[in-house]
């Protein structure tokens, strides 16, 4: 081994620990204060559905961040919205394009206009914020989940989804009106 081998191979080892801590490092849905861009605007909500979580942004340069589940591969919102309606306890009804997609697990749903009554079974959760483009209902909503260990993974059917406690916090801090961007 000559020496130029020698140095590149005790970088490389001392190196690897880093890599791989930084690559396993574990995610953390917890509510937590962050630092963010100061080009985005106080009461602004955006989402970065890549990494799984949704900030709020609180003032120039700081934001409330949230864990979220997000759409699997091609159902995914991106854009903007504005939240045009919220919820408690909302009543939840499979789109159209769910029962297409899935009619064994949505059958209850087809051939009739029943919804699902809100309350803790619901899979929309304890809170939901309605998002709209150009006043219109863009069928996505940020709410919460009858199932949190989704939180952090890419399996909705577009929806951004939050732990209950954690919806209603949001909810309760952001008004109507409020510019949702995702990424």
């Amino acid at each position: 081994m000559d020496r130029r081998t020698f140095i590149a191979s005790t970088l490389a080892a001392t190196t690897l620990p880093q890599v791989l801590s930084a690559s396993t490092a574990a995610y953390d849905p917890t509510p937590q204060e962050v630092r963010i861009k100061s080009t985005y605007q106080p009461g602004q909500l955006l989402v970065l559905p890549r990494s799984h979580y949704l900030y709020f942004v609180t003032a120039p340069g700081k934001a409330m961040r949230y864990g979220v589940g997000v759409g699997k591969a091609g159902l995914e919102f991106t854009g903007t919205a504005t939240i045009a309606v919220k919820k408690e306890w909302p009543t939840w009804r499979p789109t159209n394009e769910m029962i297409e997609r899935e009619p064994q697990k949505y059958q209850r749903f087809i051939g009739n206009t029943d919804a699902q009554e809100g309350g803790p079974g619901n899979p929309l959760g304890a809170r939901a914020l309605y998002l709209f483009e150009g006043g219109r209902d863009t069928y996505f909503r940020i709410h919460g989940t009858t199932a949190p260990n989704t939180i952090g993974r890419s399996v909705s059917n577009g929806c951004i989804r939050m732990i209950n406690e954690h919806v209603i916090d949001l909810y309760n801090r952001v008004p109507i009106g409020t510019v949702v961007t995702v990424l």
